[in-house]
């Protein structure tokens, strides 16, 4: 596999891409005049496994399905794992993958996946268009069936923040959903207490949770960077949250559906968020990083 590497500028603002490793995120910075600060987590350059990415996307559905198996149409739908240590294969297939330059400008670029039939009975296409300005990076990831059969599909992305005692998350949610020892759905209650987000320290948090009703943009901010972030995405109404309790890092993740929401009856899909495509039909994700630069 090749490990070639895509670098983006625009302004302060430089985006690396390593598109042969799972179409990731490798570095995001901004080049202050005195260093360089990281807006993503700082990973290996060049990226040698997609776990240690700066972001993923995640085609076509996001987070875990349970036992990896699922019924559609009278069909079942048997899935691998594809994470070493877990039962439930999560994320698609995308973030595994090799993707191809479409083309790479100075500012902007588009990686493209195209997956065959397999295990996962659907063809399907996924593009990433990457546009970098002086003020943010926006990317729109899409997902088109190509197969002559409906095809449930979610979209995500999976991006790392850095973060220490005194990082801040603010966003708005409706509920959480508890999680077993598998990060499997357990109960759905309000996000109050502890998956209260509205305003509050992030880092070393023990979190590993997905939300609903999510507002579509959330703040992070930390006194010690030269910058505040905006994210926002205007497609995912569903949040998830890894915080794990030796700090360091977390993870934000605007989705598109809820974890293991292809275990849910086919009825209960569409307030869980799974889109049925038809034959050629597309959707799509966008996400959006704002660098506000303070001072």
């Amino acid at each position: 596999m090749r490990n070639e590497l895509l670098l983006l500028r625009s302004g302060a603002l430089e985006l690396e891409l390593s598109p042969s490793i799972g179409g990731a995120i490798s570095r995001f910075e901004y080049m202050a005049a005195d260093r360089p600060a990281a807006i993503l987590r700082k990973c290996h350059s060049p990226l040698g496994k997609v776990l240690d990415a700066a972001s993923f996307p995640l085609v076509p559905f996001v987070n875990r399905v349970r036992g990896g198996a699922f019924e559609f149409r009278g069909q079942t739908v048997r899935l691998a794992p594809n994470m070493a240590g877990d039962p439930s294969p999560l994320h698609g297939q995308g973030w595994l993958a090799e993707w191809t330059v479409e083309h790479a400008e100075v500012e902007n670029a588009e990686l493209l996946y195209r997956h065959s039939a397999g295990e996962w009975p659907w063809e399907y296409e996924a593009r990433q268009h990457f546009v970098l300005t002086d003020g943010a990076l926006d990317l729109r990831l899409t997902c088109r069936n190509l197969s002559a059969d409906t095809m449930p599909c979610g979209l995500g992305q999976h991006p790392y923040f850095n973060c220490a005692p005194g990082t801040r998350l603010q966003t708005q949610v409706g509920h959480a959903w508890t999680v077993d020892q598998h990060v499997l759905p357990v109960a759905k209650v309000p996000a109050t207490g502890r998956h209260d987000l509205a305003d509050r320290l992030i880092c070393g948090q023990d979190l590993d949770n997905g939300f609903d009703g999510w507002s579509g943009e959330a703040m992070i901010c930390d006194p010690d960077w030269p910058f505040d972030l905006v994210m926002s995405s205007p497609q995912a109404r569903f949040f998830q949250i890894y915080s794990p309790a030796g700090g360091g890092i977390f993870v934000a993740e605007p989705v598109t559906h809820a974890n293991a929401a292809m275990n849910a009856p086919p009825t209960d899909w569409p307030a869980l968020g799974l889109r049925l495509l038809e034959p050629g039909e597309t959707m799509t994700l966008d996400m959006r990083i704002e660098v506000r630069t303070k001072g």
